[in-house]
C-alpha cells in the first residue's frame, strides 16, 4: 500500500529545497570577503594591461 502523503506539506519541503539552493549559488558568488574581490579584479585588470601591451595597431592603412 502506498504512503500517504501530505501535498502542502509537500510542496513546503520542495520550495525550502529550491531555496537553499538558490541560497548555496548565492554564497558562492556573493559571499566573498573585499580582499578576495580587489585581487580578483586586480588580476583581470593585469590581464587586460598584459593583452592591450602585446596588441599590434596600425596607424597607417597598409598600402593596396
Amino acid at each position: 500500500m502506498a504512503e500517504i502523503v501530505n501535498l502542502r506539506q509537500f510542496r513546503k519541503q520542495k520550495a525550502r529545497a529550491e531555496a537553499e539552493k538558490t541560497a548555496e549559488q548565492n554564497r558562492a558568488s556573493f559571499g566573498r570577503t573585499k580582499a578576495e574581490r580587489e585581487l580578483t579584479q586586480a588580476e583581470r585588470d593585469k590581464a587586460a594591461r598584459h593583452v592591450d601591451g602585446h596588441r599590434l595597431d596600425r596607424d597607417e592603412p597598409e598600402p593596396a
